[in-house]
């Protein structure tokens, strides 16, 4: 879907799908450099990292393993609960692994928070966070993010993997969302 088709339901459009593509390619390759020589394993969060994920593993001039986590702290609404609740969990170890945690967007940093400490207990050698997006002025939590690919303001943004009610998801550009859809 373009973002032409939904004009009337956002208020502008934050990054096109080139800017975005561009952006996985660089970080693609701060990640190879990072994780050069050693066994890396990506893990998704569902639903929203699904583009996100796709995407960047196609940047990627390596083997990386792949896996899925599904985490819930928002239910239907656009404010994070807080409560994380584990929908999915992953179908791999993570003991003695490089986990690189792959998100679509951080805001409160809150589900992020809890999600490096879970996969920490269950002995990764080490978690780090990739995301595409990243809400420095909606952190609740500190959470050291390792790749970001771009810093937004406090906005409810949907497209590229993130929705809203499930929807807008398909959207091809990250755009903000205009409040009389969800107020």
């Amino acid at each position: 879907m373009k973002s032409e088709e939904v004009k009337d339901e956002i208020t502008n459009v934050l990054f096109t799908e080139a800017q975005i593509q561009k952006r996985l390619q660089e970080l693609a390759q701060e990640v190879e450099d990072h994780y050069q020589g050693q066994d890396l394993l990506l893990v998704g969060v569902l639903k929203g990292a699904v583009v996100v994920m796709a995407d960047f593993i196609r940047h990627l001039k390596r083997h990386a393993e792949m896996d899925w986590m599904a985490v819930s702290s928002y239910g239907s609404g656009t404010k994070s609960s807080g409560v994380v609740r584990i929908i999915k969990d992953l179908d791999q170890d993570v003991v003695n692994r490089n986990v690189l945690v792959i998100e679509d967007i951080i805001d409160s940093g809150l589900t992020l928070s809890w999600l490096v400490s879970n996969l920490r207990s269950r002995g990764a050698r080490n978690v780090e966070v990739l995301t595409l997006l990243r809400k420095p002025d909606a952190a609740k939590v500190a959470v050291n993010v390792k790749f970001v690919g771009f810093d937004i303001p406090n906005d409810f943004v949907v497209g590229y993997g993130l929705d809203f009610a499930e929807k807008y998801r398909n959207l091809r550009d990250v755009a903000v969302l205009s409040p009389k859809m969800y107020s």
